[in-house]
Formats: C-alpha cells, structure tokens, sequence
C-alpha cells in the first residue's frame, strides 16, 4: 500500500487506547492507515522523522474563544493550532442565536483546522469584554430565550456540541440563577450537554453545581476564591464531590483569571484531577501571547499530574464530552488528526491567574 505520510520513529502515545510504545504511524487519504513497529519508507510519499518526539492525538481545546474578528475577545485559530499541536477548537459561547451565522460563514467555513461550538444561551453572545469594557451578556434576560437557542442547534447541528452560559455578578449582573435554569432548559430541549461558567457570586457555586447534569460541564473548575472549590484549608467543598460522583465533567478552562495553582494542588492531592484541561484562550489571557492549550497541559505536569492523563484530558475526554468518539484517538481509519510535540527539559516558570509562580523541569 503507498502512504501519504509516515512519521516515523516517534514515541506514540494514544491515552485512548493504551498505546505507549515505539512506533510509525502512516497517513493516506486524510486518515490513519496504518500504526506498526515498523514500516518501510520506500510505501511513503513524504517522510517525517518523529525521533526523539511525542506523536499523539490532535489535541483538542475543549473551551476556547476563536470567533476572531466578530468579538473583541477572539483569536485566529489557525495562527494558533500549528504552535499548539491543537486539530480542534471547541468555541465555548461566542457566539450566540443572533451571530452564529457569521460566525460559522466567516470564521469556521473560511479556517483550516476544525472548529465546534457551544451556542450562547444569550442572543448577542459575549459582545462586551476587554481591558476596559465589561458587560455581561447574560445581564439582561430579554436577551436570554430558549427558543432562539433550539432554532440555531437545528439550523447548525453538525457544528454545535452545547450550550454555554456564563453566570455570576461579572457575567450575569442582577439576573441570578435565571440564565443557568433557562440555558438548562434549552440544552434539554436540544438534546445537548451544558457548558457552566462561574465567575463571582452571586449565584454561587452552590446553587449551579446541583443543577447541572451527568456530561454537563463545569468550567473553571480550579478557579481561585470566590467560588472556589477547596475550603481555605484545602478541603474539597462536598458539592464538588457530588457533581463528580453524578458525572459532571471538570474542565480547567484556564484563561484570564480562572486557574489557581493551591486550589489545583488540593483538589489533585484528593484524587479530583481535571476531566478535561482546556486553555478558555482569548485576547487577554494571563500568560499573553505565549499562551496556548500546551501552556496549560505543562503547568499540570508541573504539579504532578502523569504525562498520558495529561494528553487523556486533551485528546479523548473533550471528544467524549462532545460525542466526538471519531476524534481524540489514534486508530487506523480515523482521521489523521495527528499531534508531533517535543518533552521539554530545563528550569520552566510557570504563573497562575493570582500571580502564583511555579517552576518545573519539563514543558511540552
């Protein structure tokens, strides 16, 4: 059989399947055709030599904000996907009803790398947030129907994964709990798992979390005080075990202001490790323009968190949390979303969104 591609001599790592092991793996028509110990450069139109590298599953960014030139807070996927070994962009609500069809026309018809969305259970999606201009885009419930929400997820069901609501003061002024019970409601009706964003209280933690359901997502599970999710003394608040045992998915959703590094270590050191990391990248994102989705996969190595449960929580658990089992695996006849990435050894700083620093010996 003639090849496309070989990538050849790469350590592969398929958290998917188990697969830690030496070995090539060869492209053909777009998709995986085959992975083996050795295969003969002669069948390969283009070789790459993977020595000394990481072969893996395109990684796939769970929460991101990629409606780039329709929103003040979004970035070019495709600049971002060759640097971050990122195949997907999952976009987590930039859009909503009322500009989801320039955001599929104009953005995810026009890019290279695939684009998903959840749709904003507000119409205007995020509209107002930068440095200096915040405006919530749930902060007014005319803006928050149901209806408009079913009609988009019929209209672009191949490209819509969920809904999204962001919720809290910054998020949701004055409208409380509304926003997350009609996003609920909306995503019931779809047939669509909820994406939950928390930022300040009120509403609390504690009124979203027993709302949400098993595939639901809570993002920026690791955020600092307010609303975190450890006690001061590093104790795991119980709803957040709860929401686990009902299988709600813990996404870090890193971003602006949302990952603290002693709110991370405790909840690491009582077994409650991140579902799914995810960068939540937009313009301004804590780490700058270095920040991509390998940023956030190296800060949790840093604190201990196994290399192939890193890549799990990049590569299968945000296709399975999106019901794209097609994706986030390495396996012959699945497309070749394919990851070449690089285990990096030296003296690495790393910052939280409450200027924690922390310096580890490896980096992706």
């Amino acid at each position: 059989m003639r090849f496309d591609l070989l990538l050849k001599g790469g350590r592969v790592i398929d958290p998917a399947s188990g697969l830690d092991a030496m070995r090539d793996v060869a492209v053909a028509g777009g998709r995986i055709a085959a992975i083996e110990p050795n295969i003969a450069a002669e069948q390969a139109g283009q070789i790459v030599d993977a020595g000394g590298r990481l072969v893996t599953p395109g990684l796939i960014d769970l929460h991101s904000h990629v409606y780039w030139g329709g929103t003040s807070l979004g970035v070019d996927a495709d600049r971002l996907a060759a640097k971050s070994g990122t195949t997907t962009f999952i976009d987590a609500g930039s859009a909503g009803a009322g500009n989801f069809l320039g955001f599929r026309r104009h953005v995810m018809e026009r890019s290279k790398v695939r684009i998903l969305a959840y749709v904003n259970i507000s119409f205007a999606g995020i509209f107002g947030f930068s440095h200096t201009v915040m405006v919530g885009e749930c902060g007014d419930l005319r803006l928050c129907d149901p209806r408009e929400v079913v009609a988009t997820v019929r209209e672009h069901g191949d490209v819509i994964v969920g809904v999204k609501v962001r919720s809290g003061r910054i998020a949701g002024g004055n409208s409380g709990i509304a926003p997350v019970d009609i996003a609920i409601e909306a995503a019931d009706h779809a047939g669509l798992p909820l994406m939950a964003h928390i930022d300040e209280p009120p509403p609390g933690r504690s009124e979203v979390l027993p709302r949400l359901r098993r595939g639901d997502v809570l993002t920026h599970c690791f955020r600092p005080f307010p609303n975190a999710p450890v006690f001061a003394s590093g104790a795991v608040r119980p709803d957040m075990r709860l929401a686990r045992e009902r299988g709600v998915i813990f996404d870090i959703g890193h971003g602006m202001g949302s990952f603290d590094f002693s709110v991370a270590k405790a909840m690491l050191a009582e077994g409650l490790a991140p579902d799914v990391i995810s960068s939540d990248v937009h313009l301004y994102c804590v780490d700058g323009p270095a920040f991509d989705l390998l940023v956030c996969m190296s800060k949790l190595m840093a604190l201990g968190m196994p290399l192939t449960d890193v890549l799990r929580a990049a590569t299968q658990r945000p296709a399975e949390a999106v019901g794209r089992t097609d994706l986030g695996k390495l396996a012959v006849g699945a497309p070749a979303d394919l990851a070449l990435l690089r285990l990096q050894a030296g003296n690495f700083t790393f910052f939280d969104s409450t200027g924690g620093k922390l310096v580890a010996r490896e980096r992706l």
